[in-house]
């Protein structure tokens, strides 16, 4: 059993919901209301104490709440139940990282307030079909507080912003790995409509034997390898296929992405032009499909604005209200009169654009968070914005101009470019746990015997 501290430690029970994924918020907050309304034989109000995460305690009870949401996740999707010691330490992590989670924000003074958590809560209702007084009711049905319920959607949000501000804004996508990601993978960005598919077909014959199978799934496998060394697919369809179009070179011909036959929908889906998927095994034996080629959307044309913002962060001196008095001040002297850019370059916290005064340059859509977003989106050409947050703190923008982008390459760099922001994300929010999970003084008390 580890040391424990002599010093009394603060239960603090509220359960911080996941954060790892930040490709929709409302979608894992729906989640996380199913699998609560599914989860039964809720704990009693146990207090041992199981670990201690810095100045706080996780006790038991708390740890038997997370695994009654887990195990109806794991049921659903057929995934073995482990056994009963190594399913608890594996969910006292969790517990561990939502609570190293939830004080780094409050020590960044991140908040939640009450008309941002209260459209999320519509949002949800709405994704259920339900107004907000249904889902109130639906929630006590359930056997679930509403206000616990609440204050765990107002966690999962003051995650989000923390990921925003710890992870997402240091993430920098360069012109030289925009060019890499297009080469190796542009076609994987086309709106598919339809796929041009080759096929190879290594037979088995009726209630094969477990050495026929090897067999053919080795001849398989060899044929993969000579064909990602340079082979020529139709020439080895020809030669090799026991399908009916081999003397065709395979070739299927073009598929709609809703007609596509079912073994072949993923490689559909998801290789490039010219790849070839790893053999597939079917009762009638080995498959090797080859995406020859593809069709797509044409892509809409992009509407772009041209933005400049001040900012000003929060921390440990500077208040939400310090914030905003501050930008309620430049957004006098700038309707007043004064420079923005001027302004900007004197008094804003983002450092790479203070100095351009503020200039965002062109920006794309999706190409900043929501709120900033939501803001500039609805703002006329050289109106000034009213002072309004963000994961990365207060702002003012000011609208300079719009435009359509109608090239095809401006709207492929910008989806490559999300793409990547996506994939570096995940990486980098993994690192970033880790460091937290490190850095932090964490006693296990699980295997004490103390509860």
């Amino acid at each position: 059993m580890a040391t424990t501290r002599t010093k009394p430690a603060r239960p603090h029970r509220t359960r911080f919901p996941r954060v790892g994924d930040t490709r929709g918020l409302a979608c894992n907050l729906l989640a996380g209301l199913l699998l609560i309304l599914a989860a039964t034989g809720a704990a009693g109000p146990l207090d041992g104490i199981v670990a201690v995460v810095n100045d706080d305690v996780i006790v038991q009870s708390e740890l038997q709440a997370e695994i009654d949401l887990v195990l109806p996740e794991l049921q659903s999707r057929g995934t073995s139940i482990p056994a009963r010691d190594v399913l608890e330490k594996q969910v006292l992590e969790r517990l561990i990282l939502k609570r190293l989670q939830l004080q780094a924000a409050e020590r960044l003074g991140i908040e939640v307030d009450e008309s941002t958590l209260t459209e999320a809560m519509t949002s949800i209702a709405a994704r259920n079909g339900l107004s907000l007084d249904e889902l109130r009711l639906t929630l006590q049905q359930g056997g679930i507080d509403f206000e616990s319920f609440r204050e765990d959607t107002r966690a999962q949000i003051v995650a989000t912003q923390l990921q925003q501000q710890a992870v997402m804004r240091n993430i920098r996508i360069s012109d030289a790995e925009v060019d890499r990601f297009l080469e190796r993978e542009g076609d994987s960005l086309i709106q598919r409509r339809e796929v041009r598919l080759q096929h190879i077909l290594i037979a088995l014959p009726d209630n094969p034997t477990q050495s026929q199978i090897a067999a053919a799934r080795s001849k398989a496998e060899s044929i993969l390898g000579r064909l990602r060394g340079g082979a020529d697919f139709a020439s080895m369809a020809a030669a090799e296929s026991e399908g009916r179009r081999a003397l065709e070179g395979g070739d299927l011909g073009w598929f709609p992405m809703a007609e596509v036959p079912t073994l072949a929908v993923d490689a559909a889906q998801k290789l490039a032009k010219g790849e070839t998927a790893e053999p597939i095994q079917s009762p009638s034996g080995f498959h090797l499909i080859r995406i020859s080629d593809i069709k797509g959307d044409d892509p809409e044309p992009v509407s772009q604005t041209h933005v400049r913002h001040i900012l000003i962060r929060t921390s440990e001196l500077v208040s939400d209200d310090d914030a905003k008095r501050r930008l309620d001040q430049l957004r006098l002297r700038i309707v007043g009169g004064d420079d923005f850019g001027t302004l900007a370059r004197a008094h804003s916290d983002d450092t790479g654009t203070a100095l351009k005064g503020g200039a965002l340059d062109w920006v794309d859509p999706g190409a900043t968070v929501p709120e900033f977003e939501e803001v500039m989106d609805a703002l006329a050409p050289n109106e000034v914005s009213e002072p309004f947050k963000s994961p990365f703190g207060w702002h003012i923008v000011q609208v300079l101009e719009r435009r359509r982008q109608e090239t095809t390459d401006a709207l492929m760099r910008m989806r490559a470019e999300d793409a990547l922001r996506r994939r570096k994300a995940e990486e980098a929010t993994e690192i970033w746990l880790r460091q937290l999970r490190d850095e932090a003084y964490v006693d296990l008390r699980l295997d004490a015997g103390d509860y």
